[in-house]
């Protein structure tokens, strides 16, 4: 009985794996897999770009825009919060899993639904701390030093956005952990930062 709901659950699983995507659904799927990556991509060459330029300016022609000291630095919390979301999505943040495979079965579960639990309620204080300051800072108006009409608020908005795309991400691992614990799989303890 146990080996034919198994079999039905696996017949069932492989159905879902070898449906087509409908057209709708590809780009959510892209946007899904790539979106940290892109963030990451935009901001990095953004920073990159500007102190390349700058330094070639100020050393060879003596001239420095103002603001190119300020941006790179506001483009860098693009760069870390939604580079911590990609390592959260990967599994590949600092966690203690050298403990986590010495437990049994269930008590690997218990520290993974204890996991989600924890960055769920950092986050959420992270969310609602942040969006304060996004909020003062729009209020006030706040420029970036150096520039006539560029918001700091724009660039501290990374901050709650992220976060909120790192407590999706913490969902989507748990959902995977649930389902993998219903079907008896091993957990991914040691995932690849190659992904």
């Amino acid at each position: 009985m146990t080996d034919h709901k198994a079999t039905a659950a696996q017949a069932t699983s492989n159905d879902v794996a070898d449906r087509p995507t409908p057209a709708w659904l590809a780009p959510l799927k892209w946007l899904d897999a790539n979106l940290e990556k892109v963030i990451i991509l935009i901001s990095y060459s953004g920073m990159a770009g500007i102190i390349f330029v700058e330094v070639i300016r100020r050393f060879f022609f003596s001239l420095q825009a103002p603001w190119s000291t300020s941006i790179p630095v506001l483009l860098f919390l693009w760069l870390t919060w939604f580079g911590a979301s990609l390592n959260v999505k990967q599994r590949t943040h600092l966690s203690l899993n050298e403990i986590r495979m010495r437990l049994p079965y269930t008590g690997q579960f218990a520290c993974q639904v204890l996991d989600a639990v924890l960055w769920i309620g950092f986050g959420a204080l992270v969310i609602h701390f942040t969006i304060a300051q996004v909020e003062l800072a729009h209020m006030n108006f706040a420029i970036v030093p150096g520039t006539d009409n560029v918001m700091q608020w724009w660039f501290y908005l990374a901050t709650p956005l992220a976060w909120a795309l790192i407590i999706f991400r913490v969902l989507q691992n748990l959902a995977s952990d649930i389902a993998r614990f219903r079907r008896r799989e091993p957990f991914n303890l040691q995932p690849s930062i190659m992904d």
